[in-house]
């Protein structure tokens, strides 16, 4: 059973980020998948462990438009970027020392994140490069 469904809704309109987002959607709903089977921390945490990793290569190559092409809302757009990896990674320091499980809250948080994220910053972000000749 899917988290979150990818629909055009979530797309940006750059290639290489709708790609990203795509695979990203995919790892979270492998994690969700993990969650409903009652798989043990050791196991969510690898899962999540890849999650954090692929969004931190996301973000790089998001970060990487912003700066060639000067966006002029990096700082708002990084900082969001930031404050997720920091819970992302709390999350996992507690997981791996058997301090918390992932539940539906955790899985409607990355959702709601995830797709708002999409939806605004990078619907913003990518409005901008498409105007810099970038699809």
């Amino acid at each position: 059973m899917s988290l979150i469904t990818w629909t055009e809704q979530l797309e940006v309109g750059v290639t290489e980020i709708d790609q990203q987002h795509q695979k990203l959607v995919q790892l979270i709903n492998g994690l969700h998948n993990h969650m409903l089977a009652g798989d043990a921390n050791e196991i969510m945490a690898k899962v999540l462990s890849r999650v954090i990793e692929y969004t931190g290569f996301h973000f790089s190559t998001e970060e990487q438009f912003m700066q060639q092409y000067n966006y002029p809302n990096a700082e708002k757009h990084l900082k969001e970027h930031k404050d997720l990896v920091d819970i992302a990674v709390n999350l996992q320091h507690k997981l791996e020392s058997g301090n918390t499980h992932i539940t539906m809250e955790t899985m409607h948080f990355l959702q709601d994140w995830l797709q708002h994220h999409i939806l605004g910053s990078d619907k913003e972000l990518a409005h901008y490069l498409n105007s810099q000749g970038l699809h």
